[in-house]
């Protein structure tokens, strides 16, 4: 019998959609990268550094895949990290985090939530799931999602991001 994964909701903000990320001050944009988190990049990633998830923990889960975006050639400071699972239509979305640095009034990017869902989405083409990814959102952001990401809500906390959205989110971030 398998073990039941609890559900997160997430809770993150898609302040921009950019076409990497930008300085939030200077508006100057940055390339990004989608690399693997690994145990070695956890050491950085813990709650007393600010994060919210317990990124090691997540890393340790056997049935899922960990990404962090990192500005190019600069693959140490991690600016945002993702879990994803892949199911046999889809990807989805158990968790996304901006870095301390990256959250809030004063933060220092912006796109980084949009960045990661992006690649996402073409993980989700690349694997023949015609980009559709799916996550569930805390009540209060449902209607922030199908806004700034196109996403559709299927019913409880479940969104669905199909593939018309997820192309637009994929064109947006990566060069064709």
């Amino acid at each position: 019998m398998m073990k039941k994964q609890p559900i997160n909701y997430l809770d993150i903000e898609i302040d921009k959609l950019t076409r990497s990320i930008e300085n939030a001050v200077t508006g100057d944009s940055f390339a990004t990268e989608v690399l693997y988190f690994t145990k070695n990049d956890a050491k950085q990633v813990a709650k007393k550094n600010g994060w919210d998830f317990a990124w090691g923990k997540e890393l340790a889960e056997t049935d899922r895949e960990v990404y962090k975006l990192t500005i190019t050639n600069n693959s140490n400071v991690i600016q945002g990290l993702m879990s994803l699972r892949i199911e046999d239509d889809h990807i989805y979305m158990p968790l996304i985090e901006s870095a301390p640095f990256n959250k809030g009034k004063s933060k220092m990017y912006l796109g980084v939530p949009g960045n990661l869902i992006a690649f996402a989405c073409r993980l989700a083409f690349q694997k023949g799931f015609d980009g559709f990814v799916s996550f569930h959102s805390k009540t209060k952001l449902i209607g922030h999602y199908e806004k700034t990401l196109g996403a559709y809500h299927f019913g409880g906390h479940l969104m669905i991001i199909n593939t018309n959205a997820a192309k637009v989110l994929v064109e947006k971030y990566f060069k064709s």
